[in-house]
């Protein structure tokens, strides 16, 4: 991707600095309202890619949130020692660690997945009008493209 900006309209590039900030102040309160607050923002985020299966080896979490495999040393310590997670050899390579949650990992997990579901359709029914849902509908389906 290059740096330079070849024709592009000033609302292309006002909506883009305004989807990035859109986007990390929801993703923020998104993590707000799982009730971690004995969770880092980094620690909520690995629980629930492990959650999802998005990642079962050290060094696969330290790829997927871009850190070096120390750093997710010390977070999955961390979160071992919180008995969130466990780490066990990986029985057909002994370098490899396999991580999975624990039964009050799982339960942090589907807790906060359950707090988010509730949360942002209530926001959205009490913040909007039915005119309103139906237009963020629409931009839904635009941004869905910029996804693809």
């Amino acid at each position: 991707m290059s740096a330079d900006r070849v024709n592009v309209s000033p609302s292309a590039q006002r909506l883009s600095v305004d989807l990035r900030v859109i986007f990390g102040r929801l993703r923020r309160k998104l993590l707000e309202v799982t009730d971690s607050d004995d969770l880092t923002p980094s620690q909520a985020s690995v629980l629930a890619r492990i959650g999802k299966g998005e990642a079962v080896t050290a060094s696969g979490l330290a790829a997927v949130e871009r850190v070096r495999p120390q750093s997710m040393a010390t977070l999955l310590g961390s979160l071992a020692r919180q008995g969130l997670v466990v780490r066990t050899a990986d029985p057909t390579d002994g370098r490899r660690q396999i991580v999975g949650l624990t039964d009050d990992g799982r339960r942090r997990v589907e807790g906060g997945r359950a707090a988010r579901e509730a949360w942002l359709p209530q926001l959205i029914e009490d913040r909007f009008t039915e005119e309103e849902r139906q237009t963020l509908l629409e931009a839904i389906a635009l941004l869905d493209r910029l996804a693809q």
